[in-house]
């Protein structure tokens, strides 16, 4: 049997992980079974599943892994960019980059799906993501937390804890319902399709973070 780190999977395994994603995004983990991810992703043996990844779980936990890291990626990345340019300056700006680099440049063609997915997860079975993803996938995010302290060094470390349990929050889950709306391909979505929701978004966001006449 194949198991997650075989570097012999292929372009088999790469679409069934994909088709999966898809699933677990509109239907959540619990709702989808290892037979109907094998008939979506066109495998006419219902056992593919595991013999590429080992079991539903296992393949769960590669999905978390490969979104996280390459979230954390583009979060080091952008950090990295800013800092050489003397930024980031400002705490929309921070926050701006949070957004963007929460949304995947090269999404399948049916559209993204990553964060649908964790949003849902975690309201299931908060516990099972976090044990995968533990404090290795997490250090980008740490990072822009950490540029938000410096640059609101006045406000209570407290206050601000609980201002950014709320942000990531309401970040997860305006994604996740941008990802369903633009999913929906029966009609037009021009609000979420335009990038500048996503500056809008940014903007209420930082309005959580800066809000200075509550939490204190």
């Amino acid at each position: 049997m194949m198991n997650s780190s075989s570097p012999h999977r292929g372009g088999a395994a790469a679409h069934m992980k994909a088709v999966a994603l898809k699933l677990f995004a509109e239907r959540g983990i619990d709702g989808v079974t290892v037979r109907q991810i094998a008939e979506a992703a066109g495998q006419k043996n219902h056992n593919a599943l595991t013999y590429y990844f080992g079991s539903k779980d296992a393949l769960i936990r590669e999905l978390i892994v490969d979104g996280a890291r390459a979230i954390d990626q583009r979060r080091k990345d952008w950090i990295n960019l800013r800092a050489q340019r003397g930024g980031p300056a400002t705490v929309f700006e921070v926050v701006q980059g949070l957004v963007v680099t929460s949304i995947d440049p090269d999404p399948p063609a049916w559209g993204e799906c990553y964060n649908r997915f964790v949003v849902g997860l975690q309201m299931s079975n908060r516990a099972f993501f976090m044990e995968v993803v533990g404090g290795e996938w997490n250090t980008g995010y740490v990072t822009f937390l950490n540029e938000i302290r410096r640059l609101m060094p006045d406000l209570p470390s407290e206050v601000l804890n609980q201002r950014f349990v709320f942000l990531g929050s309401a970040l997860g889950g305006i994604l996740a319902a941008r990802e369903a709306e633009l999913a929906d391909r029966t009609r037009e979505h021009p609000m979420w399709s335009s990038p500048d929701t996503l500056d809008a978004v940014a903007q209420a966001l930082t309005a959580i973070v800066e809000n200075r006449s509550i939490g204190q």
